[in-house]
């Protein structure tokens, strides 16, 4: 199942993003899907490739920046950016059909639900928190957080999403205010001035 040809799915032009897996057929809950395989790294290796890729795509932001190592253990990891590793094409969705496992040393995409023939194979790729806003969500779920996130994290993504909204009406409430302070103070000098008349004293003959 690490070859090109998978049983479970196929591969084509997806909305998410780029291409992705679809179902060729009704896929039970539970079902390995796919491995994702590459080439086997060590951690200071990881950490060497990545850098190259952002400092790539920094200078070039044009260019995409995709990472496609997996954490493998807590010595090594898996680079799937490798041909044969067709399990790199599945996208990101934040409302996942799918999940990883290791399972005996290999990394599984395994079916969380049952999949209908034609539906898109998707799981949660699992980002941390500290990178979130360099990599923007377009699953378009309605689950969907707008960036590519593990789950565990979104309640503390949705908290600084709602401090930055109501600082957001905040600031908006205060100019509106002072908008209207300056209007007033600008009809206040342009409504003409009350001129009090002198009484004319009339001298007695």
């Amino acid at each position: 199942m690490a070859g090109t040809t998978n049983p479970y799915v196929t591969f084509r032009n997806s909305e998410i993003h780029g291409k992705g897996g679809f179902a060729k057929t009704h896929i039970p809950e539970g079902t390995r899907i796919i491995e994702y395989v590459g080439e086997k790294i060590t951690k200071a290796e990881t950490d060497r490739r990545t850098e190259i890729v952002y400092e790539r795509h920094e200078k070039n932001p044009n260019e995409e920046g995709a990472v496609y190592i997996f954490t493998l253990n807590q010595r090594y990891d898996i680079d799937g950016d490798v041909e044969y590793n067709k399990a790199r094409l599945l996208n990101h969705s934040c409302d996942p059909n799918c999940e990883t496992d290791i399972i005996q040393g290999k990394i599984w995409i395994i079916a969380t639900r049952d999949i209908e023939k034609g539906e898109e194979v998707v799981y949660n790729y699992g980002f941390d928190y500290d990178s979130y806003e360099d990599h923007p969500c377009r699953c378009g779920s309605d689950r969907c957080v707008g960036f590519i996130l593990d789950e565990d994290e979104w309640p503390r993504l949705k908290r600084k999403q709602k401090r930055e909204a109501e600082k957001k009406l905040k600031k908006a409430a205060d100019l509106i205010k002072a908008k209207a302070r300056k209007a007033k103070r600008d009809a206040a000098k342009k409504a003409p001035t009350k001129k009090t008349k002198k009484k004319r004293s009339l001298a007695r003959a």
